[in-house]
This record gives C-alpha cells, sequence and structure tokens, in this order.
C-alpha cells in the first residue's frame, strides 16, 4: 500500500473511532439518567467500520457493556476479525 492510501486509511480509522467513542460515552451517559439510548445494533455497526479499537477500550474504562455478553461477544469477533484483515493487509 502506498503512503497516500495509508494515510487515508489512518485517517478512516481516527475519524470513525472518534465518532465510535462519542456514541458510546452518549449511551454510558444515557444508561445512567436514562435518556434515550444507543442501540447496540448502531454501535456493532460502527464496531464494523473500524471503531471497534475505542469501544473495547471504552467497554473496560468505563465499565459499559462490558457484563452483557451478547454484546461482548460480537465486539470481541469484530476485534479479531479487523486484527486478521490488518496483519494479511499490512
Amino acid at each position: 500500500m502506498n503512503g497516500i492510501a495509508q494515510n487515508i486509511v489512518v485517517l478512516w480509522f481516527v475519524f470513525i473511532n472518534i465518532i465510535s467513542s462519542i456514541l458510546f460515552i452518549y449511551d454510558k451517559n444515557a444508561a445512567k439518567s436514562e435518556n434515550r439510548r444507543i442501540s447496540e445494533k448502531t454501535l456493532h455497526i460502527f464496531e464494523v467500520l473500524g471503531g471497534v479499537f475505542v469501544n473495547l477500550l471504552l467497554m473496560y474504562t468505563l465499565r459499559h457493556k462490558n457484563r452483557k455478553f451478547s454484546y461482548f461477544i460480537w465486539t470481541w469477533l469484530f476485534l479479531f476479525a479487523w486484527l486478521g484483515f490488518l496483519l494479511v493487509k499490512f
């Protein structure tokens, strides 16, 4: 992969992880204050798009969704899929 393509990939990961973290933190705060939540499907979509790295970190630092097996198993699967993809591409 050339330099321009690598820069685009890095920018994408920065962008998608920022958006994903905003959604995840919002959901945590909404859960505490009983406001409207972000759906798990939406959170997972952003993980599939590349936001899994920050979501996994936030899952354990904020202690949000880390005990919900149906959520965190998908997050870990998405992480392994991304790591596999990145290992093959780079």
